[in-house]
């Protein structure tokens, strides 16, 4: 199973150019992926999708996989106009469920700040359900990050020490839901890996499954490779750091085969991510 998540900046490249088909040719020229999940896709925000519906447009460039956007940011203006922005994951594998989590906002109002949610979809691979989780952290306050990475962590705890299993009936909301432990987080996180925020997650030592840096279970003697900044330095002045990660929960470590990072494109200013897990 191989799987890219980037955060594509609403398709915006290193050159000013909004180009989602670039996009889509990246990643399928990375590899012959099951699953993508992309953040930072926008609708209908004139200044970073020019009123257009990002979300469509993905969907159609990449048709033969079950397009799921999910907003954080869902809001209407006064002509009743809806203007939504998020993640999306899109799958080839079969989808069993899917749950939009909105993320922790503590004093919104205090800082500049937008609410974060994580996209949960469930699928079926050849090894189990998996449940894969997209997410995008808050950037400009620790505080509202910890509280979101909590949250993400409870989440975890919640579906690994009380599992339900899938079933093939959906003819009533009872009897059709699905809770499984192994999980596949990834995202933009917004800390850099020596963050103390980082070990809150690759440390974690809660009851059931946790989860694991899949770079550093594939490459634990190898530097990290950047995953921003190295080539847009107005928004990066500091250079290239790692925000983005990829983390697996404990029991599909083994799988781990392959994660690279994308150092090659400029087609937005964060770099794609590759993992592949063996069935």
């Amino acid at each position: 199973m191989r799987l890219i998540t980037w955060n594509i900046q609403c398709g915006k490249g290193c050159d000013g150019v909004t180009d989602l088909a670039r996009i889509v040719a990246v990643a399928k020229e990375m590899a012959d992926v099951d699953v993508l999940c992309f953040q930072e896709v926008s609708s209908s925000f004139s200044k970073l999708d020019g009123n257009t519906d990002q979300s469509g447009q993905l969907a159609a460039l990449l048709s033969d996989y079950l397009p799921v956007f999910r907003p954080a940011i869902e809001t209407m203006d006064s002509a009743g106009g809806l203007h939504r922005f998020g993640n999306m994951t899109l799958s080839r594998l079969p989808v069993l469920q899917i749950a939009n989590h909105l993320l922790p906002w503590p004093g919104a109002g205090a800082t500049r700040s937008m609410r974060r949610h994580a996209l949960e979809v469930t699928v079926q691979a050849a090894f189990g359900v998996l449940r894969i989780v997209n997410t995008h952290l808050e950037y400009h306050s620790a505080d509202q990050r910890e509280a979101q990475i909590t949250r993400l962590l409870d989440l975890q705890q919640e579906a690994s020490t009380s599992p339900k299993a899938s079933v093939s009936q959906h003819n009533e909301p009872y009897g059709s839901q699905t809770l499984a432990a192994p999980s596949l987080l990834c995202g933009d996180f917004n800390f850099d890996v020596t963050d103390r925020q980082h070990a809150l997650i690759d440390r974690s030592a809660r009851p059931g499954l946790n989860y694991r840096d899949a770079w550093a279970i594939c490459h634990p003697d190898q530097p990290r490779s950047p995953t921003c900044g190295l080539y847009d330095r107005v928004q990066w002045a500091a250079g290239p750091d790692c925000r983005d990660f990829i983390f697996t929960t404990e029991d599909l470590t083994g799988r781990i085969s392959r994660v690279e990072v994308n150092s090659k494109t400029d087609a937005s200013d964060h770099q794609p991510i590759l993992i592949e897990l063996a069935d």
